[in-house]
């Protein structure tokens, strides 16, 4: 952590918070620190018990705001209602797991002078082995475009209404597509590296699925990763199939490699991490057929009910919210859901 001696930053750090239990002291820490550097705004939907709990930790160092819009996507609703309490047009939304530092937090706010919305690259520490896993995503994602992180930083002002479409499962990607379509500058700045920390290893089984079905937001893509189950169907029982097979993978890793260094990425991102592609896209193969079944079945389940949409397409989002009547963001009686 920098010195705190170069004043407060003139923009607003916003959290979405639910908790069935209260944050832990690592994070209580986090955002006592963030406090000395910037606005720092929790949007909290936990019980009144773990709110109150909140409250007494961060005392007035942190706005706690409660959530009080209500969207499919409560993270959504969270962002919302973060969004209409910062002070400021500059506001870094932030999942979290995400431990920005003083330094990363000035590069982002530096480069949203130029932009209206600026995603940073997530990188995990520590390094249990699921997380090494899914950096194999990222490394991939980078080698052939960008990855999408649990963080951005945006103007308020760019976003139409202050909102955006409440009932995707792509929440992040809903965001930044409302603010292009806006004709808002979105950079994705690849070399900018902001720590996450890993979720337990339950929670990252829960989320293969739901990951997954993010991919119908890109269809090009998702068309790719869906190729890949049945191509590996079709090589294995042949010789020369399974030579092809070894092949791929080793040309998986390569193209990994490529993502983990651009961008000075090998700074961050371990030795053995492009080695961990292969097993990321056969896990993306078998749950990427899982989430056209769940697509079948209405959507993927999502706090007890469905979530159809994965994200709407640019050409899609309305200036001023939720594109109707191409999703389901109301109800029957057309007030918000």
């Amino acid at each position: 952590m920098q010195a705190q001696s170069r004043g407060p930053l003139e923009a607003t750090y916003v959290l979405p918070l639910r908790r069935s239990q209260p944050a832990e002291a690592e994070l209580t820490a986090y955002l006592l620190q963030l406090s000395e550097w910037l606005e720092v705004v929790v949007s909290d939907g936990s019980p009144p018990d773990v709110f109150a709990a909140h409250q007494h930790a961060w005392g007035d160092r942190v706005r706690q705001v409660p959530v009080k819009s209500v969207r499919l996507n409560g993270k959504v609703a969270g962002v919302i209602d973060g969004l209409a309490a910062a002070a400021y047009d500059a506001v870094v939304v932030a999942d979290d797991d995400v431990r920005y530092d003083r330094d990363a937090l000035e590069q982002v706010l530096r480069l949203l002078a130029e932009a209206d919305a600026v995603v940073p690259q997530n990188y995990f520490d520590p390094l249990p082995w699921h997380a090494r896993w899914d950096t194999g995503r990222s490394l991939l994602n980078r080698a052939l475009g960008h990855d999408y992180a649990g963080t951005a930083a945006l103007r308020r002002s760019a976003l139409p209404s202050g909102e955006y479409c409440g009932s995707v499962l792509f929440e992040n990607l809903e965001m930044l597509r409302t603010i292009a379509a806006a004709g808002g500058v979105v950079h994705h700045a690849r070399g900018l590296y902001v720590r996450r920390l890993p979720p337990e290893a339950g929670h990252f089984w829960r989320q293969r699925f739901r990951q997954a079905y993010d991919s119908f937001a890109q269809p090009v893509r998702f068309a790719a990763e869906l190729a890949v189950l049945p191509a590996v169907m079709a090589a294995l029982p042949r010789r020369r199939g399974r030579r092809a097979l070894v092949a791929g993978c080793l040309a998986v890793v390569g193209v990994a490699e490529i993502g983990r260094r651009r961008d000075r990425g090998e700074a961050v991102f371990s030795v053995d991490a492009a080695l961990w592609a292969p097993a990321w896209l056969a896990e993306r193969a078998v749950c990427g057929w899982a989430a056209v079944l769940w697509r079948l079945r209405g959507g993927v389940p999502y706090a007890g009910q469905r979530l159809r949409t994965a994200a709407h397409r640019e050409s899609e989002v309305a200036s001023g919210g939720c594109p109707q009547p191409t999703c389901d963001c109301h109800d029957q009686s057309g007030q918000a859901a």
